[in-house]
């Protein structure tokens, strides 16, 4: 069985008489990042990955308090409502801002191609788009749904960036190439960007610890 396994298991077995909550959710999400930073410790020290395991859960003490809070929380479903509205009222905030500027930077673009202007200042509002996505991404991560539950708000946030990097790539590969007239230069920026954010994208989704469906 993995490490990601059996840290899940173990987590998932400490809170199994508690009702599903995204409050649950978002803690079983901070324990299980923070077994898995600690066993990373001690396997700095020499230990093997199961010893490694095995002295994290010592060291986590007794969780039977936590968990009896979270199981009167999971019983008060008026409690749950408020934390779930909570997060997803900035959510929809966030969805609303990256829809606005990425429309916003669209119709800019467009009717920036019926004025006298450069050709290389047209895509310019397109920034806006861009900053849009990133805004976007992060509203759809962090809004709880009937079968998903809300993204942890760093997280989200690192996927946000990932997101805004490569959106930038595309809008720098358009700016970049039109005002040196080069397929090369635009090329080259694009590639810049993009690797970047990729890479940030590729590493968050391979260290996926925990399952954000219901």
């Amino acid at each position: 069985m993995s490490l990601n396994r059996d840290v899940q298991h173990y987590i998932d077995d400490l809170f199994k008489d508690v009702g599903e909550s995204q409050q649950l959710f978002d803690l079983k999400q901070e324990l299980i990042t923070n077994m898995h930073a600690r066993i990373s410790d001690y396997q700095k020290q020499g230990m093997s990955e199961q010893e490694a395991f095995r002295e994290t859960k010592a060291s986590m003490g007794d969780m039977s308090g936590l968990v009896e809070d979270m199981r009167q929380h999971g019983a008060d479903t008026s409690k749950q409502t408020v934390y779930t509205s909570m997060t997803n009222r900035m959510a929809v905030g966030a969805l609303v801002i990256g829809a606005m500027l990425i429309v916003f930077g669209l119709l800019m673009s467009m009717s920036m191609m019926f004025m006298d202007v450069e050709p290389v200042a047209v895509p310019g509002a397109g920034i806006f788009a861009v900053i849009g996505g990133v805004f976007l991404t992060y509203g759809i991560l962090t809004r709880e749904t009937q079968t998903m539950y809300a993204m942890q708000r760093l997280r989200a946030a690192l996927y946000s960036v990932a997101i805004g990097f490569m959106l930038f790539a595309i809008f720098t590969a358009i700016t970049s190439g039109l005002a040196t007239g080069e397929l090369f230069v635009g090329f080259a920026a694009f590639t810049v960007f993009f690797v970047i954010g990729f890479g940030l994208w590729l590493g968050l989704l391979l260290t996926t610890q925990v399952s954000r469906q219901k």
